[in-house]
């Protein structure tokens, strides 16, 4: 029995077993604001819709097609926006949930990237409606590409476009033209980007 531990903290199996915030339609929950993001043909996808009063988030729900740290992650997430200024949600890092988690699994921290990608597309959403689109676009961008100021978020915007691989990620980004020191941060970016949204 000692060879079946469970692989995750007691926080993560709680939020596993207890998801918080799971869209139920027999609720009648009207959001004023949803993102979906990833590809349930690959076997992840994620809705996250918002209510908003102001910029202010008041409620939330979400539902996922996605392993148990993607659930654990997302109902986790969804508890630590409520109550949350749009800005300081739209900021909100996938290692910040796994440390209020207890960690993850190095192997499925990837999973912890759809709730925060679907929060940002439900706060573009919001941003749209409300007449600001774009408003927050680079904030919290982690840059890869020293050489030309690359973010991880203009590789996601490139994979949205289209890109598939190194050659044209590089042909809509440039990434990695000049010394190539990213190369492989941006090819790790890459494959998850790809794994999530293409």
């Amino acid at each position: 029995m000692d060879a079946f531990q469970w692989l995750y903290s007691d926080v993560v199996k709680d939020h596993f077993m207890n998801p918080r915030n799971v869209f139920d339609p027999d609720e009648a929950f009207v959001p004023d604001a949803e993102g979906i993001v990833g590809n349930v043909k690959c076997g992840d996808q994620m809705m996250f819709m918002l209510r908003l009063e102001g910029d202010v988030i008041s409620d939330v729900r979400w539902k996922t097609y996605g392993c148990a740290s993607a659930i654990a992650s997302t109902s986790m997430l969804s508890e630590v926006v409520k109550g949350m200024d749009i800005r300081l949600a739209y900021n909100i890092k996938p290692e910040d949930i796994a440390s209020r988690l207890g960690g993850l699994p190095d192997n499925k921290i990837h999973c912890s990237v759809l709730g925060d990608k679907a929060l940002r597309a439900a706060i573009d959403s919001w941003l749209d409606k409300t007449g600001r689109p774009g408003l927050f676009k680079n904030e919290g961008a982690k840059v890869i590409c020293t050489c030309l100021g690359i973010n991880d978020r203009d590789i996601e915007e490139a994979v949205r476009g289209g890109a598939r691989d190194w050659e044209g990620l590089q042909e809509r980004t440039k990434v990695g033209t000049v010394c190539g020191g990213c190369r492989k941060v941006a090819e790790e970016l890459l494959h998850e980007y790809v794994h999530i949204f293409a």
